[in-house]
């Protein structure tokens, strides 16, 4: 290959764009989901955040709703929101979602992106348990929503990591293309998905839980009722 090529090559080359991943049942989703998104949106340069609806979540029974319900209330949840975006590709899969399988496949098909999988502090101190929970470091950074005055107990073993690859939001994104801790602080929500749906199942749902859109959806639907 020519310099002259090497140079065009470089030149068409795609910027990087940075997306935040969000995986869950959303069974339903709810503003617990949308406001900690939107408190991470306003502290980090992220392009986009995609939601990524489970189809077959591997430390749950089962869900509620059908997968393209779910996927129906992602988007409607996401709005108008041109940085928000339902991402179906776990919803593809015959088999269970597991974060690291979901990760390959989307830098595969995304070459151009660099990921950030956000999660809580509860999922980051179970990471271990999570298949090949090891290789998630090599494939993307972690966003760690922390609450307001929690802090890890030096004895926990996830400790380590996070001494060894964490850093504050307020750093920016990390120049590697994978394998940091960014450290977000969210102001904790009331809601969960759980509580929801016990209200529901009587007939009720709690103000404020969710964008009017979701709830609409689910009362046309009939979703989360006694069967």
């Amino acid at each position: 290959m020519s310099q002259q090529q090497i140079l065009n090559n470089q030149r068409v080359r795609p910027p990087i764009r940075h997306i935040g991943l969000l995986g869950g049942t959303f069974d339903p989703p709810h503003h617990g989901h949308l406001l900690p998104l939107m408190e991470i949106l306003a502290q980090l340069p992220l392009d986009a955040i995609w939601l990524l609806p489970n189809h077959i979540p591997p430390h749950k029974a089962g869900t509620h709703a059908s997968a393209g319900q779910r996927l129906d209330m992602v988007s409607l949840l996401c709005g108008d929101n041109t940085r928000l975006s339902p991402c179906a590709i776990e919803l593809e899969r015959a088999s269970p979602s597991y974060t690291v399988d979901t990760l390959e496949r989307l830098r595969h098909k995304h070459p151009d992106c660099r990921f950030y999988f956000i999660m809580g502090m509860d999922s980051f101190l179970n990471l271990p348990q999570w298949h090949r929970w090891q290789s998630l470091f090599d494939l993307c950074h972690l966003i760690l929503c922390e609450r307001p005055g929690w802090q890890l107990d030096e004895a926990q073993p996830m400790m380590a990591q996070l001494q060894a690859r964490g850093q504050k939001a307020e750093a920016g994104l990390p120049q590697a293309d994978c394998g940091a801790v960014i450290e977000v602080p969210i102001t904790e929500q009331p809601w969960s998905s759980t509580e929801i749906r016990a209200a529901l199942r009587h007939g009720e749902l709690p103000d404020g839980a969710m964008p009017k859109a979701v709830g609409d959806y689910i009362h046309q639907h009939r979703l989360y009722r006694h069967r």
